[in-house]
């Protein structure tokens, strides 16, 4: 275990994560659909779940990426997934994307998650410098940055592209080492 706060843990993948992912993306199709379109479509059944999990247990080990696991503590359910990403071990920075379940939206759980990961990502991993992009209009994601002080850099023009949508700009939020 990572961390524990609240009810709530934080782990990295496993292979026993497979089926509650695909059910957490099949539940959250609509909020992952936009911002999560590669994530969602690599879990929409068991058998690409248990793919999914396979490589990022590979990825975890070889520290390329790090995908770790919210889940409420005493029911085990996945509310929650934390990706420590384009992980860059020349300047220590590393970038969080993350989504919870909409049951759990607005609860500041994702905030708490994201300070205790951040602490693991300096303390633990080394790294000096993470990043949160946040598309303007998603003001959940940027209060997560806020609430653990990362700070607006600049706005990234035309940085993501929606499945069959216009590019967006993104917010680039930073929190270094202190």
């Amino acid at each position: 275990m990572i961390a524990q706060f609240e009810g709530y843990e934080i782990n990295p993948i496993h292979e026993g994560d497979a089926w509650k992912i695909c059910d957490f993306v099949i539940t959250n199709t609509d909020r992952l659909k936009r911002y999560f379109p590669k994530t969602l479509e690599q879990n929409l059944n068991p058998t690409l779940s248990k793919i999914y999990v396979d490589n990022r247990v590979k990825s975890f080990q070889n520290k390329e990426l790090f995908v770790f696991t919210l889940k409420h503590s005493e029911t085990r359910k996945l509310v929650g997934l934390i990706i420590l990403k384009n992980i860059d071990w020349n300047i220590k920075q590393g970038e969080f994307a993350y989504a919870i379940d909409y049951n759990f939206n607005g609860k500041k759980i994702m905030s708490k998650a994201i300070e205790k990961l951040s602490t693991y990502a300096f303390k633990t991993l080394g790294l000096e410098r993470l990043q949160i992009i946040a598309h303007r209009n998603n003001q959940p994601s940027i209060n997560v940055a806020i609430n653990n002080s990362f700070n607006w850099q600049k706005t990234l023009k035309n940085a993501f592209t929606p499945t069959g949508e216009q590019p967006l700009d993104m917010e680039l939020y930073e929190l270094y080492k202190d």
